[in-house]
């Protein structure tokens, strides 16, 4: 740490781990009794729209915050464990893990149907391979479509896509 009373934060610029790292922030101050600073990181998946299997899968939305972390731009990195690669990083610690918050996705589809009524041969877009994985596993004739705007529908701003599925 630069500062042993500021602890900075390094995370992404998304909506969702900026809501994360904000509440990790407010544990570090109200606990630790620091001051907290947040720091954007950029990372590969932010900049680049191409779907997530081409990028290389494994680190596209960690490997900048590592470097971060490992040159000395911030004290510590919050990023979603579900996307941390399986393998430890080298000079990096997974320290903590925070209480879980409710883990659903969610399923957005006409008709009020649920993911059980939707009707073989249903497109299901997701820009998520674990999720792809979990589609294919329950053994459905579903079909996934390769959709990068998750996290964009879900920051509220509307992807130019018209939806007929």
């Amino acid at each position: 740490m630069t500062q042993p009373n500021k602890v900075r934060i390094g995370t992404r610029a998304s909506v969702l781990a900026r809501t994360q790292t904000g509440h990790m922030a407010d544990q570090i101050r109200e606990r630790l009794g620091v001051e907290v600073e947040i720091v954007d990181v950029t990372t590969e998946g932010d900049v680049n729209r191409a779907p997530l299997h081409t990028l290389g899968g494994t680190g596209v939305f960690v490997s900048a915050l590592r470097d971060a972390l490992l040159d000395g731009r911030v004290d510590i990195a919050v990023h979603s464990l579900k996307d941390l690669p399986t393998a430890p990083a080298e000079g990096i610690t997974l320290a903590a893990v925070p209480a879980r918050e409710d883990p659903r996705d969610v399923l957005i589809a006409r008709d009020d149907l649920t993911l059980g009524e939707l009707p073989p041969g249903s497109v299901v877009a997701t820009g998520s391979p674990r999720r792809a994985s979990q589609l294919a596993a329950l053994g459905s004739v579903w079909r996934s479509w390769d959709f990068a705007a998750t996290s964009t529908l879900a920051s509220g701003r509307s992807p130019r896509v018209r939806w007929t599925a």
